[in-house]
């Protein structure tokens, strides 16, 4: 597997790392609190064939800048960030898609900057606190694994872990969250490895409490593709369905046998939906 290419990008908001692959229309991926590096990242992966993908280190993430103040890291200042690199790179418009909370910046840009975005991709998330009132949520003290994930959590912030302990750590993590447990090694089997930024999840457990767009959602003007796995215990399906629900111009695919993983649980369906997706625009 080809590494990424690192750029460094100037802006008037700091000096931006940012992960490069890919020959086509140009799409950013992001995730709020992942620290990326060039061996990539699975989601993003999954439209190198078909993008250039601008792969983004956030504030307080890689070579990214710190943040002066708590609130640059919250996720409507990180929208600012994100156009800030957008600019930089000469772009008047281009695709996001975002897993997870990554996801939940998708949301937010559709909201507030739908005519800089082209499409917007959405998987695995929500447009509001997703803990609270669902017990079917892996995040809500009700669910037999909450324990088991906060403390896997909290052991892979720290910045200390041999590399093998943060594998293992990750690993087991992410199995919390598949359909089929047993399928790990077949379906994270690429030499791709990540961190996870403590400041920016420190700082997102806080900001998501209070986090709900979905009085805004009618705002956003731009096509959307919302994609949830039937069985997500991050993110449940019916926060996908609200979205759906709620965003004018949007396409929800529900996938049958995933998780929390629908591009890689049922890769060749999710790229079949995309290429349908993106053939509608």
């Amino acid at each position: 597997m080809d590494l990424w290419e690192r750029k460094m990008v100037d802006t008037d908001r700091g000096r931006f790392e940012v992960f490069v692959k890919g020959q086509g229309d140009p799409l950013c991926v992001t995730h709020h609190y992942s620290e990326f590096n060039d061996s990539g990242d699975y989601f993003a992966e999954s439209f190198t064939l078909t993008h250039r993908v601008y792969l983004m280190n956030l504030r307080e993430a890689g070579s990214s800048p710190k943040a002066e103040e708590s609130y640059q890291l919250s996720m409507l200042e990180t929208l600012f960030d994100l156009e800030s690199v957008r600019e930089a790179l000469g772009l008047e418009r281009w695709g996001f898609a975002g897993h997870s909370t990554g996801g939940m910046l998708g949301v937010l840009y559709g909201i507030y900057f739908s005519e800089k975005l082209n499409y917007c991709i959405i998987v695995g998330s929500a447009a509001r606190e997703y803990m609270t009132l669902s017990p079917e949520c892996i995040y809500n003290e009700a669910h037999p694994n909450f324990d088991l994930m906060q403390e896997l959590i909290e052991r892979l912030k720290s910045p200390d872990l041999m590399d093998e302990v943060r594998k293992q750590l990750s690993a087991e993590r992410t199995k919390l969250s598949l359909y089929d447990p047993d399928r790990y090694d077949a379906l994270f089997s690429l030499p791709i490895h990540k961190k996870m930024s403590a400041p920016r999840m420190n700082y997102f457990n806080r900001e998501l409490h209070i986090f709900d767009v979905t009085k805004k959602l009618h705002l956003i003007s731009t096509p959307v593709l919302v994609v949830c796995g039937k069985h997500d215990v991050q993110c449940p399906v019916s926060y996908s369905i609200e979205m759906e629900n709620l965003i004018p111009n949007a396409k929800l695919e529900i996938f049958e046998r995933s998780n929390h993983y629908p591009f890689l649980e049922e890769s060749d369906k999710f790229q079949s939906v995309i290429t349908e997706f993106l053939a509608e625009q």
